[in-house]
């Protein structure tokens, strides 16, 4: 941290000249709070664009989009050591860089403004530290989670903590829904973290001295962290599901009566009380017009599901246009 925010003097919205990281949606919440109360972006660094669909069509990221709509200087480096990058990115003499949902960056861009780099992350650090924090509290199966503003240092997610917020989440409540949430909550953090630098009213705190509870990882999720493992507890099957629900998919494959198997996404399960017959578990199977699945302990319902190459549907759809092994 370059400066002691104990001891800066309070400056107007107009001068402090902020530049924005980001990419995806999650990120345009918070920019665009910051756009509305007034603060002077100067910059906007986001992805390159990048070719999409059969077309190929270059698709530019959601806060380019929202950058141009609003008249905001974008930056879109290949990489961020790029010499002719770094040199205009300090022309725009910011004093402060917002990141939310960027890439990793190198210390010549992090330690560049002079009121430091921060970042908004979607957990209560040092609680999930990695890129998929939202992912992981649910899947694991968290009451609670929120959302952490910190300044960057050398090693990822680890830096001193300026605010954090919780929220409870709900037993039935997917991934897509604690997303949701953490992003309006996140906006409101980082414009409050602005305003406290702004008025020099800042006293970060190392993540060793939070009642957080220890660090704990928040890998990126891969094709395999997906698959559905039914010899786990139906507990842990159905924080999967919305752990993953409604992107990227928690999937399975499911045994068709002739014999061949289609890999399906579930998106939604209902934890039941029937109890699980050892010629059920590790199955999906069938009954009375509904689906299942025998996991370890217990039955979960399978509630909507998207076959490979078809659309999403409910169950009963499903099991009236596919008959699946006994």
């Amino acid at each position: 941290m370059p400066v002691s925010y104990l001891h800066i003097m309070s400056m107007e919205k107009k001068d402090l000249r902020i530049v924005f990281l980001g990419t995806p949606d999650f990120a345009v919440e918070s920019l665009d709070t910051l756009v509305q109360n007034g603060f002077n972006i100067v910059g906007v660094v986001t992805a390159t664009d990048k070719p999409a669909g059969r077309g190929h069509k270059m698709l530019q990221s959601a806060v380019k989009q929202y950058a141009v709509a609003h008249g905001l200087n974008v930056l879109q480096p290949e990489k961020l050591k790029d010499e002719a990058f770094v040199e205009e990115l300090r022309s725009l003499q910011a004093d402060l860089f917002i990141v939310i949902a960027f890439r990793m960056l190198p210390e010549v861009v992090w330690s560049m403004p002079r009121l430091g780099t921060f970042n908004l992350h979607a957990s209560l650090l040092p609680k999930y530290r990695g890129a998929a924090p939202i992912n992981w509290a649910v899947i694991n199966g968290e009451k609670v989670t929120g959302v952490t503003t910190f300044f960057l240092k050398h090693e990822i997610d680890t830096g001193d903590v300026i605010q954090q917020e919780t929220i409870e989440i709900a037993d039935d409540e997917n991934v897509g829904s604690v997303h949701d949430r953490l992003m309006h909550l996140g906006a409101q953090l980082t414009l409050d973290t602005v305003n406290a630098i702004l008025e020099g009213n800042v006293n970060p705190i190392p993540q060793s001295e939070l009642e957080s509870g220890e660090p704990t990882p928040a890998p990126k999720i891969f094709r395999d962290t997906c698959h559905i493992d039914l010899n786990r507890t139906a507990r842990e099957v159905h924080n999967l599901v919305r752990g993953l629900s409604p992107y990227p998919g928690a999937w399975l494959d499911i045994d068709l009566a002739d014999g061949t198997p289609l890999t399906a996404k579930i998106f939604e399960t209902r934890l039941t009380d029937m109890s699980v017959k050892d010629s059920q578990k590790g199955k999906v199977f069938a009954a009375d017009g509904h689906l299942y699945l025998g996991a370890a302990d217990a039955v979960l319902e399978v509630i909507s599901l998207q076959p490979s190459g078809k659309r999403r549907m409910q169950a009963d759809e499903f099991l009236r246009g596919t008959k699946i092994a006994d």
